[in-house]
């Protein structure tokens, strides 16, 4: 999967762990699903996934990881992502874009990615299938880019890994889950869980000022292929300027994660949120009380490598310093089952 800021890949296991013990079986409402690393892997575990992202890219992601199932695309897929990788590069907007007014991906390979979509979008394919191959040139395009893993800068020179020739590959795509077809949705979180229901909800919703559209803008034409207007060295598409979210708003915030976490149709929740993020570890706390006993674990984490390398002008000098160099990620468990929280107990003994 793709690289990506706020990565729950070392997260999964506990997270999967507390909703196998809070339910057993049924259905999970992923409202802010991302990757859908988190969302591919309960399925994987036999759980009916309902996604949800407001960008397209994720939205694809989902698609793909949750709703596409492994008996009904996967045969057509591999035949597919094998003619697509054989086409001969032909540069276009992407190119001119993000190769060379901006240096994301190595020219050669924006070429490859301007020919291979195209070709997906001539092909007026089934929307599931069609997500499928959009995920696939992805992840390809996202192992060649020249970044620290986020699309608000590039490399100065060249990575490695952009000189390397972009290669399609077929995504992990699972059986239909136990519990039932998944979902691939698109809403604002608020009308989610309006019309979205499950027996668990996960909530890992954005937690301070970095927009995910602006980190992953590259990804979101990508997958829009709508060739936007751009601003500034990074040529981010212009719409991000006014796509924006009240959860990236320090004044907003708060009352924009309570409102979901009042309105959210499911008996049990688990919530992820990092202590780097507006809201302290007692006010989501305090947002959940009223749903049951609320149980927390905390994980320690190095902090993504651009925060590491730290912060830099357009010219590429040195202009900060680095605060820290880890930080804590919480997972908050609430249930009004007595039952089902002494199973999270049982099996996660030394809380956070």
């Amino acid at each position: 999967m793709i690289k990506y800021l706020g990565s729950k890949r070392l997260l999964v296991p506990a997270i999967r762990g507390v909703i196998e013990a809070l339910a057993p079986a049924g259905t999970v409402l992923d409202l802010f699903s991302g990757t859908s690393r988190v969302g591919h892997a309960l399925k994987r575990a036999g759980y009916r996934v309902l996604a949800n992202d407001h960008n397209a890219y994720a939205h694809a992601l989902a698609t793909c990881y949750v709703a596409a199932d492994h008996e009904r695309h996967h045969a057509a897929a591999t035949a597919l992502v094998a003619e697509l990788d054989a086409l001969p590069g032909a540069p276009g907007y992407f190119t001119e874009t993000f190769c060379e007014k901006s240096r994301f991906v190595h020219p050669r390979n924006g070429a490859r990615v301007d020919a291979i979509r195209d070709a997906i979008a001539r092909k007026g394919l089934d929307p599931e299938l069609e997500a499928v191959l959009i995920t696939s040139l992805m992840e390809a395009a996202d192992r060649v880019d020249s970044t620290t893993g986020v699309q608000m800068a590039y490399l100065k020179a060249w990575a490695r890994r952009a000189e390397q020739t972009l290669t399609l590959r077929v995504p992990e795509l699972l059986p239909r889950a136990a519990s039932g077809g998944g979902e691939a949705h698109r809403l604002d979180a608020a009308d989610a869980v309006a019309a979205l229901e499950g027996d668990v909800a996960y909530v890992d919703p954005p937690y301070n000022q970095h927009k995910y559209l602006g980190n992953y803008h590259v990804w979101e034409t990508l997958t829009t292929w709508d060739a936007p207007e751009t601003y500034g060295v990074a040529c981010k598409r212009i719409d991000t300027k006014t796509r924006g979210s009240a959860f990236n708003s320090k004044r907003f915030a708060h009352d924009a994660l309570a409102g979901v976490l009042r309105g959210v149709r499911a008996r049990h929740l688990v919530v992820s949120f990092s202590d780097e993020g507006y809201l302290s570890r007692a006010d989501v706390e305090a947002m959940l009380a009223h749903r049951g006993e609320v149980f927390v674990l905390s994980h320690d984490y190095k902090r993504y490598v651009g925060a590491q390398i730290g912060i830099h002008n357009p010219k590429g000098e040195r202009v900060g310093a680095v605060s820290h160099l880890r930080n804590t990620e919480y997972l908050y468990v609430v249930s009004p089952d007595a039952v089902a929280m002494a199973r999270v107990h049982a099996a996660f003994p030394t809380p956070g």
